[in-house]
């Protein structure tokens, strides 16, 4: 099944951060970091580890690109990413950061083995916005195939069972995932799509799709 477009553009503003249930915390978020993608798992017998791609921070490389990946079970095609600060009220010192991460020709076969799906996702792009008061997420999915079912505005945080032919859950993937500091101070993560695998699948590790952090801003 094609997915043709599933787009959501989110905001999460520091006092409403707050009140996410659910959320997973973390460590302190970086001030602005993005990447196109990543992964690490097992499976075969073999340790496939794919190191985050198109890596950029505010604080420089301000810009990155990262040619097509593949390695068994999985392939990633071109990245890129930009994390950018804007001076807002100069006089006061008043700045926006915005870290973009994207790519395309994403393919999972690592399921396959197991009688599940070939999952694509044509295009991607992922944002976090930080701004004085609080950051704010967007993000687009085209061209997906492999997620049936999945409704056309995605919610944050939204979880999808990858099934086999006959119905075992072989991964768990999460989209729009945001992930919250402890203690909270308004900052955020957001994974564009976060797989992990199930013992079912044959497989231990995770996948993520597009990934971006950012921080209030003085």
């Amino acid at each position: 099944m094609k997915h043709s477009l599933a787009r959501r553009v989110g905001a999460v503003a520091a006092a409403l951060a707050l009140c996410l249930v659910g959320t997973p915390a973390r460590a302190a978020t970086p001030p602005g970091v993005a990447s196109a993608g990543s992964a690490d798992f097992t499976g075969a017998g073999r340790h496939v580890v794919v190191p985050a791609l198109a890596p950029c921070s505010v604080g420089g490389p301000t810009t990155a690109t990262s040619s097509p990946v593949s390695d068994t079970g999985i392939r990633f095609g071109a990245g890129r990413s930009t994390c950018e600060t804007t001076a807002v009220d100069p006089p006061h010192g008043t700045t926006e950061t915005r870290s973009t991460a994207g790519g395309a020709e994403f393919e999972l076969s690592a399921l396959r083995a197991a009688g599940g799906p070939l999952l694509k996702v044509g295009r991607w792009q992922v944002s976090c916005t930080g701004r004085e008061h609080g950051t704010a997420v967007g993000w687009e999915l085209e061209a997906l195939s492999g997620f049936p079912g999945l409704p056309r505005d995605i919610p944050t945080d939204y979880r999808h069972e990858v099934t086999s032919a006959t119905g075992a859950v072989l991964a768990v993937a999460v989209f729009s995932e945001v992930l919250l500091p402890d203690p909270n101070d308004g900052s955020l993560t957001v994974n564009l799509i976060h797989l992990r695998f199930t013992e079912a699948s044959g497989v231990a590790g995770e996948v993520v799709v597009g990934s971006a952090s950012c921080s209030p801003t003085p």
